[in-house]
């Protein structure tokens, strides 16, 4: 059994503050030790679960996060970025299931520790056939198009819900609860890791079916301001809707994922 962990580090039991999130800051190395205890945890629990291999890939920020030295050796991890699929890659039909750990909401949700979807300062919604999804959505259909479903997510309270509400009756880990965007009451990592590690293992104790969204796909992009949409609009295809909005019509989700991948890079440019 072959699973794939994508490892972001919002959600992270501990993590209130983008600034825990950067490498520039004095919090950040901490941050990194977090992070990798709740991807161990989620490692520990899959391999309970009967995972015979399994890939994680780091898929916050600069995507150099997670310490290796300290990963559980069962794994193997997917480091560094720019990556052609980004927080997804690495997924392909050959995974059985795919776990999101320290997950965020999407942007503009309320009471949700630093919501975002993929770049704050350029992206303020995105939709896929009328649906705003955030990045756990978003993910999810690419591990879709793959036949891959996703079995287990973790991060915040907010966060939670909202994946239930996408993919339905999955497994889930709440290790934090937000005040606002930038407070919480956190889990001590020690119980954010057994929450973790027990939810994991029964994640694979039962199949659960593929977060796919029908074809065709028609992606709206909503950015910040009307600079971000003018270069994001150099992508061929993409259609301008609105002061603020764009929108790319493909056939399969793969090439959607791709196209949104670049548009937010070249709106990323004016930033």
């Amino acid at each position: 059994m072959k699973v794939f962990i994508s490892a972001d580090m919002e959600g992270v039991s501990g993590i209130v503050d983008a600034k825990q999130t950067r490498d520039d800051e004095k919090e950040y190395e901490r941050a990194r030790r977090l992070m990798t205890g709740e991807v161990n945890a989620a490692i520990e629990g899959a391999l309970a679960g009967g995972a015979t291999e399994i890939v994680v890939n780091d898929s916050h920020g600069s995507m150099r996060n997670i310490l290796i030295e300290e990963l559980n050796p069962a794994a193997q991890l997917i480091s560094g970025s720019p990556k052609p699929l980004s927080m997804m890659q690495g997924i392909g039909p050959d995974y059985t299931a795919a776990f999101f750990v320290g997950y965020h909401a999407a942007a503009g949700t309320t009471a949700s520790i630093l919501d975002h979807t993929y770049y704050g300062r350029v992206v303020y919604q995105i939709a896929v056939n009328g649906r705003v999804l955030g990045e756990t959505g978003l993910n999810a259909a690419l591990a879709g198009f793959y036949g891959v479903p996703v079995v287990l997510v973790t991060g915040d309270e907010v966060l939670v819900k909202e994946a239930r509400a996408t993919l339905g009756d999955i497994e889930t880990a709440a290790v934090k609860e937000a005040y606002g965007r930038l407070s919480a009451r956190c889990l001590p990592p020690a119980k954010a890791h057994e929450l973790i590690r027990a939810a994991a293992q029964r994640a694979l104790a039962r199949p659960r079916q593929p977060f796919i969204i029908p074809p065709p796909y028609a992606l709206t992009m909503d950015f910040l301001n009307t600079a971000l949409t003018d270069m994001a609009e150099l992508l061929p295809g993409a259609r301008r809707t609105g002061p603020r909005r764009l929108e790319y019509a493909a056939d399969d989700y793969l090439t959607i994922f791709r196209a949104f991948r670049a548009m937010v890079v070249l709106a990323g440019t004016m930033v």
